[in-house]
């Protein structure tokens, strides 16, 4: 009944409310585009060569990712994809080059520059993602009418959807809930539960799938959501003690408080990062091994295939590097250290200045390296599950990660405005009360 309360509450604070229904209204667009089909191609053969040609993979990284769209040729087909390599390329160009490193610590004018060399880099990737699909569908022999003219178009509509996407990705990080890339990953991730479902309670109706083993498949993906859960709230506290000043006749400081550092400071980012960029050498290696009929190549395609051994190791070792590298963008000890030292806090028993940077960046080193191997983990574990049963549909740990980390997210946000309401309820009823009073 509290739990009904509270998401009723959310409707009662307009700010809140406005900002669900955007979000839900761009969401819904998002779907339509899902389902508006590229002329030109032919959707049926096109969906029983994907079934047949390619078990993970980057067309079923994107085609997870956008929700079905590419393997119904749609305009969004491309989904957020092409928006999240280009963020991971300007990032890591932040880190590398001086001039770029300059515009990110220049505050809203320089974020301001760096997201527009991400679109136009968006721009450049969707083109080159829709020229290889384009090259994949002709050697599948799935166009209709080849040509320069369909060649331009394809090319032009992939493009077009790409670009929409990120668009609307960004309308809700401006006025919506939520990251809105993350959104949109969320959204084309769950949209597959219901079919999932439904094609898990047909193997048991049928009889090719026993009743135990679909509640062992159930009681899995809860156990892995609920370990997630968990140690996604798990935090390190480093006590921080404020000195007393004395100026004039008040006395400022003197209390503690503590830096909260919690288990998994990048989220489900760096598990997003390792399987894009492991997918995209899959890609390319099948293509050129089917086009050419080059087996070594179709063999290496194979060996980094969603599933195999080696895509499970390299994507181990991506995750923890990537863990770090995004920990070292987010945080910065040195930075945190002068900000304590400038108001006047010291962690108890390190001396103020550089000590406060190493045993910061010491903390955030072991923490780091903690994240890094639960995140890896549990983006593998359920890849290992398909090993052990016969499963209907594929649920990989990357994008549990990213429902239950997105969710987590949302309701963080959503309990942050609830919490913001209720104290302003209260301040403005003890302001009327007391000028009741004073009447």
């Amino acid at each position: 009944m509290v739990l009904f309360n509270n998401f009723w509450n959310i409707f009662k604070i307009p700010e809140l409310s406005r900002k669900l229904f955007f979000t839900l209204t761009v969401l819904i667009i998002y779907r339509i585009g899902v389902f508006i089909p590229v002329s030109g191609i032919n959707i049926d053969l096109l969906a029983e060569t994907m079934k047949s040609s390619f078990v993970g993979g980057f067309l079923s990284y994107l085609n997870t990712f956008s929700g079905g769209a590419l393997q119904q040729c749609a305009l969004f087909a491309l989904g957020i994809s092409p928006y999240i390599v280009a963020s991971l390329v300007m990032q890591f160009a932040s880190m590398a080059i001086p001039q770029l490193e300059v515009l990110s610590k220049e505050g809203e004018y320089g974020r301001r520059i760096i997201n527009q060399y991400t679109r136009y880099l968006t721009l450049i990737l969707a083109i080159g993602y829709s020229s290889g699909l384009l090259t994949y569908l002709t050697t599948y022999g799935l166009v209709l009418t080849p040509g320069i003219p369909f060649k331009l178009f394809f090319v032009l509509c992939i493009t077009t959807g790409a670009m929409l996407v990120m668009w609307l990705g960004e309308q809700i990080s401006l006025f919506g809930l939520g990251n809105g890339s993350s959104m949109l990953i969320f959204a084309g991730i769950v949209s597959a539960f219901p079919m999932d479902l439904y094609r898990t309670v047909s193997q048991v109706l049928e009889g090719n799938m026993t009743l135990m083993a679909a509640l062992g498949i159930l009681a899995f993906f809860i156990a892995v959501a609920a370990a997630i859960v968990y140690l996604e709230k798990g935090e390190r506290k480093i006590p921080v003690h404020y000195a007393r000043r004395v100026v004039g006749q008040r006395v400022y400081g003197g209390q503690s408080t503590y830096i909260p550092f919690k288990i998994n400071n990048v989220g489900v980012m760096p598990a997003i990062f390792a399987s894009t960029i492991l997918s995209i050498p899959q890609f390319i290696f099948g293509l050129i091994g089917s086009r050419l009929g080059w087996d070594a190549f179709t063999s290496l395609a194979t060996d980094l295939s969603r599933g195999g051994l080696m895509y499970n190791i390299l994507t181990f070792l991506l995750i923890i590097v990537f863990t770090f590298v995004y920990t070292s963008i987010i945080f910065d000890p040195n930075e945190l250290s002068q900000n304590l030292k400038k108001n006047g806090g010291f962690i108890p028993g390190i001396r103020p200045g550089k000590q406060t940077a190493d045993e910061l960046d010491k903390i955030l080193t072991r923490l780091g390296l903690v994240g890094a191997i639960y995140l890896a983990c549990l983006a593998l574990l359920p890849n290992m599950l398909p090993l052990v049963v016969d499963m209907p549909f594929i649920l990989g740990g990357t994008s549990l990660l990213i429902v239950v980390g997105v969710g987590l997210e949302l309701s963080s946000q959503l309990e942050a405005y609830l919490l913001e309401s209720n104290y302003a309820g209260f301040l403005t009823s003890g302001t009327r009360m007391r000028s009741r009073a004073a009447r």
